[in-house]
Order: structure tokens, then sequence, then C-alpha cells
């Protein structure tokens, strides 16, 4: 019973790389878009965690102020 489970990952895992990595018919294939899309993402990525942080100062301020009182 643990071969044919082992075998039938095996041959799901060979199947999705064999996928990812098959070209298209524009020539790219899904990892392609994937390495020239990861810059853009990387950059969206920065700019939502400094907005995420800005926010967390902006509450833990309003928090300060309003545990003094």
């Amino acid at each position: 019973m643990g071969f044919i489970k082992t075998l039938a990952i095996g041959a799901a895992v060979a199947y999705g790389i064999n996928y990812v990595t098959k070209k298209g018919p524009d020539g790219k294939s899904i990892i392609d878009n994937l390495v020239d899309n990861a810059p853009d993402w990387a950059d969206r990525a920065k700019k939502y965690g400094e907005l995420t942080l800005e926010q967390i100062a902006v509450r833990t301020q309003n928090f300060r102020d309003n545990s003094r009182r």
C-alpha cells in the first residue's frame, strides 16, 4: 500500500513539474511568467508592508495617547 501511495505522489509531482515548465503558445512557461513578474510583485509587497507599518504606528500612538489619560 505504501509503495502505491508513493508511486501516485511521485507521478503527481512529475506531472506538476511538466505542466509548469511546458511552453505555451506564446513560447513562455508558467515559471517564465513568474520569474518575469517577481520584481513587480516584490515592489508591491514592499509598498504594502510600508503602508501596514505606518498604520500600525498610527494605531500604536493612538493607543498610547488614550491610555495615558
